[in-house]
């Protein structure tokens, strides 16, 4: 006889095939369950190191790095390309900074160093994923 998967053997599943993006929101996983289940679920992911928790409904796929053994955003580019994943999801309206846009056009060698964009919209939540935080300009 075979068994059904539990929610969070599905939420697991579903997060490991999706390969268009490394964020997710409980509202991605509404059609499993009800919104209770899925954070309880979610929390549980959290707890075993499939996914690292960025803010306020905001998750991301976690790998383990293989020089320090701590949790990492699983992302081509780091916390700051998941920052942008989320707000994408979000629906939050953003720019690049002038510092950004000045160091990508080639006008200036200063790296940025904290990820930070401007808002076009309101915006209030805070990402971060323990180490780096998505600095947020208006």
């Amino acid at each position: 006889m075979r068994r059904s998967k539990t929610l969070k053997q599905k939420i697991e599943s579903r997060v490991t095939k999706t390969k268009k993006t490394d964020v997710f929101v409980p509202k991605d996983f509404a059609d499993l369950s009800g919104e209770d289940q899925v954070l309880r679920a979610l929390r549980l992911l959290v707890r075993d190191g499939a996914l690292l928790k960025l803010g306020y409904g905001v998750y991301a796929r976690a790998i383990r790095s293989r020089i320090s053994g701590r949790l990492m955003v699983s992302s081509s580019n780091g916390f700051h390309s998941a920052a942008i994943q989320a707000l994408n999801k979000l629906g939050v309206a953003w720019e690049q900074t002038e510092s950004t846009k000045d160091y990508n056009e080639g006008r200036s060698t200063q790296i940025p160093l904290n990820p930070t964009v401007k808002v076009k919209t309101r915006f209030s939540r805070r990402l971060s994923d323990g180490r780096a935080e998505l600095r947020v300009e208006r």
